[in-house]
């Protein structure tokens, strides 16, 4: 039987979030049997975020597990570019058949449970200036490997957990300001020295999309007229036209913000961010709650990696922010970042049930100080 610890809230405010993915996905693709996918992977997600959340998961801690997960990882990442699949132009993706896996979507969370473990032994000497660079090597080679499949969008969400983990670790803020002013700097010189106006321009028309929307910015500009076309109440499900004349592209992926908010308006998208604030301040309690560091990290990690594919999905459908391929959690279609979703708050859900239980053993050997080697 499962714990009177789960977080019912939390799960509880998954369902919305979830059912508002399938109701647009159900408007517009309703032939197929793209819908009744989804459907199917959303149930095995949400079964195995229940199993995961019934057991002790506490074995993620040990070092020589974490670190051989992340070499696994970082050789399935470089094997893509072998054995990949091309998908709109990136080597993101293992084929099996008709069922396709993108390693990218767990490699984020092998990212916050080995930098969760790492600063977990280290917050007595946290002032030292060289757990930026080793935890940024943990960070840059999935992010290199990602960046040049070319997956933008996931290798940025990589950058965030990080950055947000060593804030939540109290890493010195003189040091990390000094580390980003330098890559500034290198930035700079990249820029004016060894680019060419062409690729200037290239990367101008991805931080800019809408200045070019006939080419570049056509989905950026089709994804805000489709938002603002909902006005207040929505047109009504199944009336959205920009994605039922096709106007807007991946309507069922990228761009489901703007889909649900053509049909939904204000209100409807209104009521979407309160689920997932809901969701975010669940998170935020059991890092607040947890029962060492490691937990506190990890929680306070996946709330991170939830929080920056929110901002960056809305913004870019919204044409604040560039387009970088970034789904929307719980509500854009596809298998394998719902399935990591739902894995990684079925992580945080076992280690907030069980906390109980390990608290005193964690307390004493963060006291000795373990070596992540250890």
């Amino acid at each position: 039987m499962i714990s009177r610890k789960i977080d019912w809230l939390l799960i509880v405010a998954l369902f919305p979030l979830t059912a508002a993915g399938l109701v647009t996905v159900s408007s517009f693709v309703g032939e197929g049997g793209f819908f009744e996918r989804q459907i199917v992977w959303v149930a095995i997600s949400f079964a195995l975020m229940l199993i995961v959340a019934h057991f002790d998961m506490s074995w993620l801690k040990r070092s020589h597990f974490l670190i051989s997960l992340y070499i696994f990882s970082v050789v399935l990442l470089a094997s893509l570019f072998v054995i990949g699949t091309e998908i709109n132009g990136a080597f993101s993706w293992i084929s099996f058949g008709s069922f396709t896996f993108q390693p990218a979507d767990f490699v984020k969370i092998i990212l916050i449970l080995i930098l969760a473990k790492y600063f977990s032994r280290r917050h007595i000497e946290i002032g030292n200036p060289n757990h930026i660079f080793v935890t940024g090597l943990y960070m840059i080679l999935p992010f290199s490997l990602i960046f040049l499949q070319p997956d933008f969008g996931s290798a940025i969400i990589l950058f965030v957990i990080w950055f947000g983990i060593i804030l939540v670790a109290g890493i010195s803020k003189k040091h990390l300001f000094i580390m980003l002013g330098l890559l500034g700097v290198v930035s700079i010189l990249v820029w004016t020295l060894l680019l060419a106006p062409y690729q200037q321009q290239r990367i101008m028309n991805f931080l800019n999309p809408l200045q070019d929307i006939q080419g570049a910015g056509y989905n950026a500009y089709q994804s805000t007229v489709a938002v603002g076309s909902g006005q207040i109440f929505g047109k009504g499900l199944g009336y959205g036209t920009q994605s039922r004349l096709s106007f807007l592209p991946e309507y069922e992926t990228d761009f489901v913000f703007a889909a649900f908010a053509e049909e939904w308006g204000f209100i409807g998208s209104l009521l979407l961010l309160v689920f997932f604030g809901i969701v975010m301040w669940r998170l935020l309690r059991m890092s607040y709650y947890g029962a060492s560091n490691f937990e506190v990290l990890y929680s306070a990690g996946v709330m991170m990696y939830f929080m920056s594919h929110i901002v960056i999905n809305i913004g870019m459908n919204m044409g604040l922010l560039p387009v970088t391929g970034i789904t929307l959690p719980f509500l854009s279609a596809g298998g394998s970042h719902i399935m990591a979703e739902f894995l990684a708050i079925g992580i945080a859900l076992s280690f907030y049930r069980n906390a109980h239980r390990t608290y005193r053993e964690d307390a004493q050997t963060e006291l000795i100080g373990i070596d992540l080697k250890s």
